[in-house]
């Protein structure tokens, strides 16, 4: 899995500073890395200092004695924080680049990757993504929103996406959202004035039946909050990817759900079936939750057979290859970001592995059917 963030020592600076790293080509805003510390007086107009060499005193902020610095490009935007955690926000040389938003979330979903936390940290990171957003480069292809859940924003969250569609006005943005706060007409008619044709909401159900998907996301109502919410999404012609996370309590019903969703939801521009990854409350919830691929196979080929054939853009992702039945890899995508896609050892001897996604590097269990082509 790649470093997203590194540990050194900080000298002078008490607040986290965000800049593009540079390595000497640019000045305005950027951290300089530098290990020889030939060009580092603070009068040269850098932000900060990353160095690997030990340093007594230092005019501008710095960060220095860094054992392993994370792997960095021109350009890449991070953040130091004053306790010398050098946190990577955006990489100029990928497309999985996401603005964090919050750890708060009105579900509380039993596979959820990342738990909620019930903290005040909207503002916190508002102004982070702020400073991020205003540092991306305006040829970036695509940049991701998520949480918790992003609309608990209110009000900074239609400022983000301005401050994007602002800076960025040809990027695409994907937001990840359980898209309940679009239930209540005010809040749809709020996001109708910062959406685009470049902007895409990813937004689970996970059953055709509302006590189930209520029971998955701990929330009731929640079914009948999300689906009158793609309602009133489609009315005012917003661009929606429908996400469906496999496991043992949504697989039986997946062939219902693709009938559900052809029948009540055939505005949606794409369905997802997607692999669990084994991580935050998964592990805690395996007797509920956990079934290898294999198993779920039967029910998935009907679902995606039955929405394709009806015309439903539908893709399958988090799946190796040798997971799927060969018919269905025409409809897999390598979904996992870059920075947690892993392969087995096995798998480097396996001739479909440059067109595999993989599996997650942050999971704590996969399946044994796993097995090179």
């Amino acid at each position: 899995m790649m470093e997203l963030r590194s540990k050194g020592k900080p000298l002078s600076f008490t607040q986290p500073i965000i800049g593009r790293i540079t390595y000497g080509l640019a000045a305005e805003s950027s951290i300089l890395i530098d290990h020889s510390l030939d060009n580092t007086d603070v009068s040269d107009g850098y932000l900060a200092v990353l160095t690997k060499r030990s340093v007594t005193t230092h005019l501008s902020p710095i960060i220095h004695s860094i054992p392993s610095i994370q792997p960095l490009s021109e350009g890449d935007v991070i953040m130091m924080l004053p306790n010398g955690i050098i946190q990577t926000l955006f990489r100029v040389n990928s497309l999985d680049n996401t603005l964090f938003t919050t750890d708060r979330c009105n579900s509380n979903c039993l596979m959820c990757s990342q738990p909620p936390k019930d903290i005040d940290d909207i503002e916190y990171y508002y102004n982070v993504n702020h400073q991020v957003i205003s540092l991306i480069p305006s040829t970036t292809e695509i940049i991701g929103i998520t949480g918790g859940e992003p609309t608990l924003l209110g009000k900074r969250f239609f400022d983000m996406i301005s401050h994007i569609n602002r800076k960025l006005p040809a990027t695409t943005i994907h937001i990840l959202t359980n898209g309940r706060s679009f239930a209540w007409k005010n809040f749809t008619t709020r996001f109708e004035s910062v959406n685009s044709s470049n902007l895409v909401l990813g937004i689970p159900l996970y059953s055709d039946y509302y006590l189930d998907h209520d029971y998955i996301v701990q929330a009731s109502h929640a079914f009948n909050q999300t689906v009158l919410g793609l309602h009133n999404l489609a009315s005012i012609g917003a661009r929606i990817e429908l996400r469906v996370v496999l496991h043992k309590l949504t697989f039986k019903r997946l062939p219902e759900l693709a009938k559900f969703i052809f029948l009540n939801l055939p505005f949606v521009e794409q369905v997802a079936f997607m692999g669990l990854e084994y991580t935050g409350y998964t592990p805690h919830n395996d007797k509920l939750l956990w079934i290898d691929p294999l198993e779920y196979a039967d029910e998935l080929d009907i679902a995606v057979t039955y929405l394709n054939n009806n015309g439903i853009n539908v893709s399958i992702y988090n799946h190796p290859l040798c997971l799927l039945p060969k018919p269905m890899w025409r409809f897999s995508v390598k979904s996992i970001s870059d920075w947690k896609r892993h392969f087995l050892p096995k798998c480097d001897s396996c001739l479909v592995k440059a067109d595999c996604g993989g599996i997650f590097a942050t999971s704590r269990k996969v399946s044994l059917n796993i097995n090179p082509q």
